[in-house]
């Protein structure tokens, strides 16, 4: 902490490409969405202005190498917390909750992942959802593409039969092509976390305060409100170790 005090920004890597969460907005020249407005709420707290932040665009599979390197301070990019993924990194309490579905074109007869069976699914690469892909029993094909955007061209030109991934993310990608729908229940759960070093345990804390006050004072449910629309549920209760 008192290391990113001194430096004057906290470094951070997210998406620059899926819209309501993480994606960079040309016409304002900025990053924008709801997990950019949790690293805003970091910023503000540790240097009194929320725009101290230098981002940082990684991929799904740069998170992890981009956490334990020190290359960033905090990654803030759709992440699923998972045992294997706790063994490498510490997260923050679950920030937002959501599951995973599937998209597919509007004229597509699919209702669900199950109707997917030797058919091309895509999903980004060194994703929870890719592998979720692999293991369905309807024995899909997962498709790796490096961002949510590159799989929703691949469904526009016909390379493959749907996209499957968490609901939040889905949304932003209907926003973008509204001749897509989504299809089916979600089948997974899937907590999203703040990721940070092992080495780190003080930023945690940190980290897990400003979530702890944004859920009280209302924060959280006006980010969601804004990029996520309404209702807004109650924000994920904190749980610490």
């Amino acid at each position: 902490m008192a290391r990113i005090r001194a430096r004057g920004y906290l470094v951070a890597g997210v998406d620059p490409g899926t819209y309501h969460f993480g994606f960079f907005n040309p016409s304002r020249g900025q990053f924008q969405g709801f997990d950019i407005d949790m690293l805003h709420a970091v910023a503000k707290a540790i240097f009194g202005d929320p725009s101290k932040i230098e981002f940082k665009s990684i991929t799904d599979a740069q998170r992890i190498s981009a956490v334990r390197s020190g290359s960033v301070d905090i990654v803030a990019h759709t992440m699923i917390i998972t045992c294997a993924r706790l063994r490498q990194a510490d997260f923050s309490t679950v920030y937002f909750d959501t599951g995973q579905r599937v998209l597919v074109a509007k004229n597509s007869p699919a209702k669900s992942i199950a109707d997917l069976g030797g058919q091309k699914v895509c999903a980004t690469k060194g994703s929870i959802s890719l592998a979720n892909v692999a293991v369905a029993p309807s024995h899909p094909i997962p498709v790796a593409a490096p961002y949510w955007t590159d799989c929703l061209v691949l469904l526009q030109q016909g390379d493959v039969a749907a996209i499957s991934t968490d609901a939040a993310i889905l949304i932003g990608l209907t926003a973008q092509d509204p001749e897509t729908k989504l299809v089916g229940p979600q089948f997974t759960n899937d907590p999203y976390g703040l990721a940070i070093s092992k080495r780190h345990p003080d930023l945690v804390r940190f980290v897990n305060a400003v979530l702890a006050k944004m859920r009280a004072n209302g924060q959280w449910a006006a980010s969601y409100a804004r990029w996520i629309g309404a209702p807004v549920p109650g924000p994920p209760k904190a749980r610490y170790r």
